[in-house]
Parts: structure tokens; sequence; C-alpha cells
């Protein structure tokens, strides 16, 4: 889950989305090219050969699946990155050494949370995976709330995302986690995306989104609202209402507020994807990981959620304490203003994890011994093992 950055609002137009930013640069070698090297499984089925005008035969040439890919540096995108970190380490300097009002690290603190909940509830659960249905006041909330943390526009983000969980850990995959901890944490940030990625972007169903009047609205409208809603407002509250310096104001209430946000949100592309237990599916990258789960308001039981991206719960915990998020939107539905909320029955998931997990999860009696047989005969051998017994015959 994370983002581009173009500008201070933090990404290429076509994100989790628009293509205008996600066109490849040329692979030219050059200092700031950082190479990843595509090996095709069928090289010799990708190659290209022909004959020139005089019948000879030319050597092959690679197509594209099978050629050398050289990602390159955004600088603009590399630049807002950097000075967005190191402001946010001027502002935390501010905060541990006590230069800072109490009231202006709660309100930091209130920003976190809040803007934190648009990324979750809003462009997470809500736009990304239809995993619940909003009414307008709760969509416009979490619009706000969401713009606040300046990770670009809800649709982009929706982009992205919906390609990640489609084509998760493959070339097409914005972030792609076996590219190594620094690119799914933050370089894909500021190096240019993999042609897969660019090419999937473009078959991605958005068509809800593109209906969503709110969604479009903030889409239009992204950079104006992104001044106002993540750098004034967070910035001119301390220093108006209580005499907060104005730049101890920006350097806290906006940078280090924002790469706050913003590194949580990482975390969950790459330590969720690193370090942690499997129980529902032991094949897949994505893991369960109690601190991710703590500090992004339930986002890091990731194993579960890769496997059931439509359960707005993201976790089968119940726990609100653990999952932040669910207690949100549990509580809007309760007003009536979230409702089509979306879960997974207990005995699909004991069945899921049974059959594929990594034993890390308990799993009752009846489900743990749900595929084992007896031997040849038993009724509960499956139709696909049935289908692979080889019969010897003499």
């Amino acid at each position: 889950m994370a983002p581009d950055i173009a500008d201070p609002t933090v990404a290429p137009t076509s994100h989790q989305c628009s293509s205008s930013n996600t066109s490849t640069t040329s692979s030219t070698a050059s200092p700031s090219v950082v190479q990843q090297r595509i090996v095709s499984s069928s090289t010799k089925a990708n190659l290209v050969s022909s004959k020139d005008d005089n019948n000879n035969q030319i050597e092959p040439k690679p197509n594209a699946s099978s050629e050398e890919f050289r990602s390159q540096i955004r600088w603009p995108d590399f630049f807002a990155q950097l000075f967005l970190h190191l402001g946010g380490l001027i502002g935390l300097w501010y905060l541990v050494t006590l230069q800072t009002k109490l009231y202006t690290a709660l309100w930091t603190l209130a920003l976190v949370w809040a803007s934190g909940l648009g990324i979750t509830a809003g462009a997470h659960r809500l736009w990304s995976h239809k995993s619940y249905k909003a009414k307008w006041p709760l969509r416009l909330l979490l619009m706000f709330l969401f713009t606040i943390c300046g990770q670009r526009d809800a649709y982009t983000w929706a982009h992205d995302h919906r390609v990640h969980h489609k084509y998760s850990e493959t070339d097409a995959d914005p972030h792609n986690a076996k590219r190594g901890f620094f690119f799914a944490h933050v370089g894909w940030v500021f190096l240019t995306p993999h042609p897969e990625v660019v090419a999937k972007r473009k078959i991605i169903d958005m068509s809800d989104l593109e209906a969503d009047p709110i969604v479009m609205w903030q889409k239009r409208y992204y950079i104006p609202l992104f001044a106002l809603l993540a750098i004034g407002i967070p910035v001119f509250i301390p220093y108006y209402y209580w005499s907060e310096n104005f730049w101890i104001a920006f350097w806290v209430c906006f940078t280090l507020r924002f790469i706050t946000t913003l590194n949580i949100a990482f975390f969950v592309n790459s330590v969720a994807h690193m370090f942690g237990n499997r129980p529902y599916d032991k094949n897949i990258s994505p893991v369960e990981n109690l601190s991710v789960a703590i500090a992004a308001m339930g986002e890091g039981w990731h194993n579960y959620h890769h496997v059931f991206p439509w359960d707005y719960k993201t976790g089968e915990l119940g726990s609100y304490m653990f999952n932040v998020t669910t207690g949100f939107i549990d509580a809007f539905a309760r007003l009536g203003l979230a409702y089509d909320r979306k879960s997974v029955s207990p005995q699909i998931i004991e069945r899921r994890a049974a059959k594929y997990g990594d034993g890390t999860r308990f799993l009752t009696d009846e489900y743990a011994h749900k595929d084992s047989v007896w031997g040849f005969g038993d009724e509960d051998i499956s139709k696909d093992d049935l289908e692979d017994i080889e019969l010897l015959k003499n």
C-alpha cells in the first residue's frame, strides 16, 4: 500500500493509477541507473529470429519480456522524498528536545491517527477493495482524511493497489517485494516502474471509481486540496491558536507527521511481506505481523488480507485493539453510514488454513484432519488426487 511522489503530494499521476506519470524513461545506462535483470523462464521461446535481404540468418534478439530492464531514478520524486524525510528528522528533533508545545504534539498525533484512517478505511478497504459501502457523508469524511495524509489522490492510490493485489510479487507489482526490502519500502516511489506495471495499470478495471463523484472531484482538485488540508490547516492551527513557532509547526505538523504516516504505510509493503508467519497460505509472500497491525491500525494481518482481500476486517482477529479500522467502520455501520460489510465465514477460513497454511494457526479437529485419508478407497480422497494416482502394471 504506498505512494509515488512527483511533487510534495507524493506521486506519479498514474498510481496506483494514471498512466501519465508511469511512462518509463530511456534505459540508457547512467550513474543514476538501478539495474534489474529480468530472466525469462523461456528465453528461447522469446527470441525473435529473421533473415536479411540476402537470406542470411540474423542473430535472434530477445523481445521485451526477456530484455534487461534498467530502472532509472525519477529525480523530482527522489528529492521530494529526501526533503520530506530530512524535514521529518528536523521535526523529530524539535519534539524530543521538548521545544514543541504540548498542544502541538497532541495535534500532530491526532492528525496521524485521523489521516491514517483515511488510508485504511478509505483508500484501502473502501475504494481499493470495495469490502464495504459507505454513504456520501462518510465517503466525503474519508476523502478529507485521506487528503491530509498526502499519499496521492484516492483514485491513483487505489489503482496501484489493485494492480499490487492482482499481480503480487511479479514484475507487474508496483512495489514487488522480490526486488528487496528497500525497493518494496520506498525505492519504488522514485524509480521508474517496470514495463509490466505500466501495462497492467491499463487493464485494471477502475470504472466504479470513475463513477464516484467524490473520488473524481478529489482527483481533479488534488493539488489545491493537498496544499490546504495536508500543509495549510495542519500548520496554521497551532501557529494561530496557541502561538506555536511557525517553523516548528511546519516541521512537526507537516513533515514529521507526513513521513510518519507514509512509512507506516510503507511497512505494509515491506515488513508485512517479509517478516512473519503465513497461517492462511504459505505459498505467498505476505505475512501476519503484529507490530505492523498495531501501527497501521489493523493492516498488518497481511497473509489473511491477500487471501481474502474482500473482507472489510482485513484480518481474522476480532479485537479492535489490534484492528482499530474495523472498529471505526463498525461504529459508522451502527450510525447507518457504512453498510454491506463483506466478510468470510469461519468454515472457509478453517478450510483454507488447513489446506494451504504453514501450520501456525490453530485448527479444530474437524479441519485439522479434513484432508486425511486411511488409504485407497477412502471416500474423502479428492478427485485431483484420484486422477494423479499412478497404477503400475506388470
